[in-house]
């Protein structure tokens, strides 16, 4: 039997070292797409949980015939990191511009998580008034330009419980 030239061994090696490149870049993407579909329903079923508790931007939402039971502040603070294979998209896309939609879905998961999480804080009261976000980078990427690695969201406002 013949043996292959050192040319083509070389060329099988890389052919193999491309194929297992793409696999696991496939699997990345797949399991980053699945992780992030699960945050979203998460998100959604906390969503419909919290419909009756209001979060509104405005600093003074109430009648003037409500009595005010009590305030506290309430806060809701999440990091969330884009996955690998999605940096490589949003890389490309910077390269030859346009809407990076991957960085749209991480800052909406965040910014939606933050204002839960402060929701789950507010406990039994009635509105949360004068909500603000605040976003950031951090991490490795937080002072490179066009560079996005984790984000942090942390929205904050005053939960007013009234009287009954």
């Amino acid at each position: 039997m013949a043996q292959p030239s050192g040319s083509n061994r070389g060329k099988e090696a890389h052919m193999e070292q491309l194929i297992t490149f793409v696999v696991l870049i496939a699997i990345g993407y797949f399991a980053g797409t699945a992780a992030e579909s699960r945050h979203y329903r998460s998100i959604r079923e906390r969503e419909r949980q919290f419909l009756n508790l209001p979060a509104v931007t405005a600093r003074n939402f109430l009648d003037d015939r409500e009595e005010v039971a009590g305030t506290m502040l309430v806060y809701g603070n999440v990091v969330v990191s884009l996955d690998y294979f999605k940096r490589i998209l949003a890389g490309l896309r910077n390269i030859f511009g346009g809407e990076v939609k991957s960085y749209l879905t991480l800052i909406d998961r965040a910014r939606r998580e933050a204002v839960l999480r402060a929701k789950k804080m507010a406990g039994n009261a009635d509105i949360i008034l004068n909500l603000r976000i605040e976003t950031s980078s951090i991490g490795q990427n937080a002072n490179r330009k066009n560079a996005v690695g984790s984000i942090e969201v942390l929205a904050y406002g005053t939960a007013v419980t009234l009287k009954k």
